[in-house]
């Protein structure tokens, strides 16, 4: 019987590490990752694919372990013996990363740097290849100095999730050219589902809409409605993550639509969608303002497509609306007291 291919996830418990974690048990990987120790429970994303780990067939693992402590990684590292390591964990809100700058840059930058370092020692030791997945990020560039941004369109951070995520990236590189890791970075542009955090601005958005139809609540509150992203569907983009190391030769790709929508079409969709006008209930709230603002992210991912033969699935109208149905649906079981809405 051939052994399953084992794979580590730091950020399983997020929107992206949940996707990536079914995806990976369909294709028949034994998947571990890598949680945070806290009083409550924070596996919603995943509760539907786990099981005890002493049942039979078990094929999920959770560890306790954080991007901030380089020796539990390595101690997981060693015994996981993954093959494919994703690093999808951070502090990833960059509104917030403007109030922990320290800690956001300790865990998204530094954490890159303690992962490649245990990876790096454990294939010197055992000669057995790991390939990494580094998760970087559109607002990478921030102050965009080409439209649309590629894979050679140069960085301009605004804000210190930003700066992290560019050390991380040129990490990723040094440690492929210096010491030969098969090591890949994925510049995501937006992506959003029903599992995405609640509070990022799409599910903020969809969100209240489910609430405002349900006589919940009554205005939103938001910050900049003139931002432009390029916003794609996060199972689609969890895909482009394994195909990347799927590859014969590690290298970084842009993984995004090639379409950029602003805020308020965001709102114009929601709205719409149940009959409403969203002009009625939204209000302006300088709190979610950034001190630096980034007004427009388009990526142009031909690269991807032509390599990975990866390309989107999901219409931006379309992710709006299964992200509306699925809060709604999830307001209607909180209201029966079951589910918790992640579809």
């Amino acid at each position: 019987m051939t052994q399953r291919k084992r794979a580590l996830i730091t950020g399983i418990t997020g929107q992206d590490g949940s996707y990536l974690s079914e995806l990976l048990l369909e294709k028949g990987y034994e998947v571990h990752g890598i949680i945070r120790r806290s009083s409550s429970f924070n596996t919603d994303r995943i509760d539907h694919i786990y099981v005890d780990p002493h049942s039979e067939g078990a094929q999920l693992f959770l560890h306790y372990g954080d991007l901030t402590d380089g020796t539990t990684l390595r101690r997981i590292l060693e015994q996981v013996q993954p093959v494919e390591v994703y690093n999808l964990g951070a502090q990833s809100h960059v509104r917030v990363s403007f109030d922990s700058p320290e800690y956001t840059v300790d865990a998204v930058g530094m954490g890159v740097l303690r992962l490649l370092e245990a990876i790096r020692d454990y294939q010197n030791r055992t000669g057995i290849e790991v390939r990494f997945y580094q998760a970087g990020s559109s607002e990478m560039f921030g102050l965009v100095q080409e439209v649309p941004q590629k894979e050679t369109t140069p960085f301009y951070p605004r804000s210190p999730y930003a700066c992290a995520k560019v050390y991380g990236h040129w990490q990723t590189v040094n440690y492929r050219e210096s010491y030969g890791l098969f090591a890949c970075n994925g510049i995501l542009f937006n992506h959003e589902s029903p599992r995405r955090g609640e509070t990022f601005v799409t599910r903020k958005i969809t969100r209240a809409v489910a609430r405002i139809v349900a006589g919940k609540q009554k205005k939103l509150y938001l910050g900049n409605l003139d931002s432009k992203r390029d916003w794609g569907f996060a199972k689609d983009y969890v895909r482009a993550m394994w195909l990347m190391l799927q590859q014969e030769k590690p290298d970084d790709y842009v993984i995004a639509t090639n379409e950029t929508h602003s805020i308020k079409e965001f709102l114009d969709l929601a709205f719409t969608y149940v009959n409403l006008d969203w002009q009625k209930y939204v209000e302006f709230d300088e709190r979610y303002l950034r001190p630096a603002e980034v007004e427009l992210l388009i990526g142009d991912s031909t690269k991807a497509r032509q390599q990975l033969n990866w390309e989107p699935s999901v219409t931006f109208q379309e992710l709006v609306h299964l992200m509306v149905d699925a809060d709604t649906k999830a307001l209607e079981q909180q209201e029966r007291g079951s589910g918790n809405g992640f579809d």
